[in-house]
């Protein structure tokens, strides 16, 4: 059995995103669980499986480091949990496997989890840190994802015209979309001034091109679509979701293909998502995007690789105002990476979930009018791996 058109997401929910030093990675977890059964009119032990996703347990003393995690914080056992880990898209791929659960049949309700803490270890013990210190003596030697996506954000503005304030702007939307959404790490306005005058970590990028470390933890429970039409308070369906490996983690940025303009793997996740969806005309079809702007660049090339817009056209979208809360194509109206936070198990599920909170119109200040169908998409390792997931009201 397929996902598309057959799972459904019939409940959600999201922690606060931000910096919980009194808050450990078990409760962050707990919190969302529970919260995503609740809101499906649920108890928990009618959930018959669940699938976790936590991309870097090594920061948190290996708590999360499978689906124990689940079974100490929820009462969960004997049931089965399972740990997924998938750069970036470890959320996500925590949904497709439980939605993949569902469509086979194994079991009814299914719970998926995604939860990071990241910031109860100092500087030296970060993922920076680690990407640098722990890998490839040589080939990732100082190598950090600031730097790297640097390289894709100078290429772009050489090839493109793009300004250094037209990235900045991407910034400053998100930063505004941030204000509305009392779940966001950072919800304070910030002008392209402030961008421009933030301290450098990689030319072009300053602080506030580049998304926070986070603490957070987000969840939500599947079942088939025929289950929700007969049992769901509410539901959204799962339209369409594809998942794209293009190249290995040290080999991307010197494969001959290349081009420092985008990412093969989103092209590819997203062309398998839009045909189980029926979406041939993104940018006229899509009510919201919630895409991966793990800095201020990949925002832009994630316009086009999604195809909202042609090659290069990425900046004329932002500028233009479409991908603004208002205008006809809205781009991370929680705040995005950028400013909602990047607990990066959590940031997939999360996007689900804020979807769904638009599609059943309850998503508050930031609500997307007469939202109907709407894209998340994740991308990681560092651009090898993507995910995309379309999701429709019933």
């Amino acid at each position: 059995m397929p996902i598309a058109g057959e799972v459904a997401i019939v409940g959600s929910a999201t922690t606060a995103f931000g910096v919980h030093h009194d808050r450990g990675y078990l409760d962050l977890l707990a919190e969302a669980a529970f919260g995503a059964v609740s809101d499906a009119g649920l108890e928990m032990d009618q959930i018959e499986s669940a699938w976790l996703g936590t991309a870097e347990p090594g920061l948190t003393g290996l708590v999360g480091d499978s689906g124990s995690a689940v079974a100490e914080s929820l009462g969960f056992a004997p049931r089965p949990v399972t740990r997924v880990s998938n750069f970036c898209c470890t959320g996500m791929e925590a949904v497709r496997a439980g939605a993949l659960d569902v469509a086979a049949g194994e079991h009814a309700l299914v719970l998926a989890i995604g939860a990071e803490k990241m910031r109860d270890v100092p500087s030296r013990g970060s993922l920076v840190a680690r990407t640098a210190n722990l890998t490839h003596p040589t080939l990732a030697k100082g190598r950090t994802a600031p730097g790297q996506f640097a390289l894709l954000a100078n290429r772009y503005m050489e090839r493109w015209g793009v300004s250094r304030e037209t990235l900045a702007r991407v910034a400053v939307k998100n930063h505004a979309h941030a204000a509305r959404n009392p779940k966001a790490h950072f919800r304070r306005p910030v002008t392209v001034e402030d961008v421009l005058a933030a301290p450098l970590v990689a030319e072009p990028f300053g602080t506030l091109d580049c998304t926070p470390t986070t603490d957070g933890a987000a969840a939500v429970v599947l079942a088939s679509a025929d289950w929700a039409r007969a049992n769901a308070e509410h539901y959204v369906l799962i339209r369409g979701f594809g998942l794209a490996v293009t190249s290995g983690y040290y080999s991307t940025f010197f494969d001959e293909e290349m081009d420092f303009l985008g990412f093969r793997s989103t092209r590819e996740a997203a062309a398998v998502a839009y045909r189980q969806a029926g979406v041939t005309d993104p940018r006229r079809e899509l009510d919201l995007v919630e895409c991966h702007d793990c800095f201020t660049v990949t925002e832009l090339v994630n316009y086009e690789d999604l195809g909202l817009c042609g090659r290069g056209e990425g900046g004329s979208l932002l500028e233009s105002g479409a991908t603004t809360h208002g205008g006809d194509i809205p781009v991370n109206v929680s705040g995005g990476l950028q400013a909602c936070g990047h607990p990066v198990g959590a940031t997939g599920v999360r996007m689900l979930a804020e979807l769904t909170d638009h599609l059943l119109a309850r998503a508050g200040e930031r609500q997307v009018a007469n939202a109907r169908l709407g894209a998340a998409h994740t991308l990681g390792g560092p651009g090898v791996v993507s995910t995309v997931a379309v999701l429709g009201a019933p």
